[in-house]
């Protein structure tokens, strides 16, 4: 599901995630997270990354991971700031208290078209049961039990994203999930304020963060947290997170992610991200000390193209890692993995905003 997705630069990576993803890492996603930096980091790390991206690694996560790359990438990564951007920075408050209260019991879903929604993606729930599969691929999030949280679903997968966020707080319980992915979606894709955006992710992740406590088996709570604190840490610069030692979190999270739900594939780009964004900061010899390594990486990028392969976010993702990490000689194959992104047909209004990144990332 992306997987989560802001303008992704190639050189930047969310959870993501998770569209569950983002600048590089997150999903739709998902999907691009940091690891800490051992006090001797160089202080050489890299610039602010621009909070815009789609997941995304990860982190543009990837919920479909996924949170904010591109043809004209720089040599070491793909031209602009990447959807699921890979998870790199940990809330420095505590989380706050999310109630764990009941799903409410609603009427189904209305069929009629909700404020805000995007024509042709708002369904019924029926069509929506049968389009689950295909819209959470990314995101492995299973199909909801409660009536109200999939009215809360109904309402993202139109681009009621606000809506949305209402709807899942109010169900509680797995309404936690959407509320969190809607807003860092939002956030990373809509939001133009800077400090409004660094909140909503700084919000969502200590949501998840208790979610975890709550329901501790809920891959989502995992890769959610991660994502958001990556696309936060992509808003602050990487360098800060990996100063700030806020990385492991966001790996741990990731990798508890994936073990929860192996079929993740905003997980898989967020994580992946991670390795890429460390790598590309720090360089390789210092990334091993921080956890990070290329081949790691790589392996996680290649896993979560076989898991969603028609995933814009995920194909953004993998293309701004697959840059980062090896540079130049796979500008070609980043290339195309963003024409195909482009040339995609949207299964909801979060995966067209990955869509409409990926032919600006082209055109320009």
């Amino acid at each position: 599901m992306a997987t989560a997705a802001k303008k992704t630069p190639a050189k930047k990576t969310a959870a993501v995630a998770a569209k569950p993803a983002a600048k590089k890492v997150a999903s739709k996603a998902p999907a691009k997270a940091a690891v800490e930096v051992a006090v001797k980091a160089p202080a050489k790390a890299a610039a602010k990354a621009s909070p815009k991206a789609p997941a995304k690694a990860a982190a543009k996560v990837s919920a479909k991971a996924p949170a904010k790359a591109t043809t004209k990438v720089a040599s070491k990564a793909p031209a602009k700031s990447a959807p699921a951007k890979a998870p790199a920075k940990v809330a420095a408050k505590a989380p706050a208290k999310v109630a764990n209260k009941p799903e409410a019991k609603a009427k189904a879903p209305s069929k009629a078209p909700a404020k805000k929604t995007s024509a042709g993606f708002d369904h019924d729930a029926a069509t929506l049961k049968s389009l689950w599969p295909q819209l959470h691929r990314g995101d492995a999030e299973p199909f909801p039990k409660s009536a109200a949280v999939l009215d809360a679903w109904r309402l993202f997968h139109a681009g009621d994203f606000k809506g949305a966020m209402a709807a899942g707080l109010k169900a509680g319980g797995d309404g936690i999930t959407v509320a969190n992915k809607a807003q860092a979606i939002h956030a990373n894709y809509l939001e133009k304020n800077e400090k409004a955006k660094l909140d909503a992710f700084l919000a969502v992740a200590a949501r998840a963060e208790a979610q975890q406590a709550a329901q501790p088996d809920n891959a989502n709570a995992f890769y959610l947290q991660a994502y958001a604190l990556g696309r936060y840490s992509q808003g602050i610069s990487i360098a800060e997170a990996l100063v700030q030692g806020l990385g492991v979190k966001i790996k741990q999270a990731l990798e508890r992610a994936i073990a929860l739900a192996p079929s993740h594939a905003d997980a898989h780009v967020a994580l992946g991200a991670f390795h890429a964004e460390v790598i590309d900061k720090v360089g390789r010899l210092l990334a091993r000390g921080q956890g990070a390594d290329a081949r790691t990486g790589l392996q996680l990028f290649d896993t979560a193209l076989k898991l969603n392969p028609k995933s814009a976010i995920t194909l953004m993702e993998c293309a701004n890692g697959y840059v980062m990490i090896e540079g130049d000689r796979r500008m070609a194959e980043a290339e195309a993995l963003y024409a195909k992104a482009a040339s995609l047909t949207p299964m909801d209004a979060m995966e067209r905003l990955d869509i409409e990144v990926a032919k600006a990332e082209l055109a320009d």
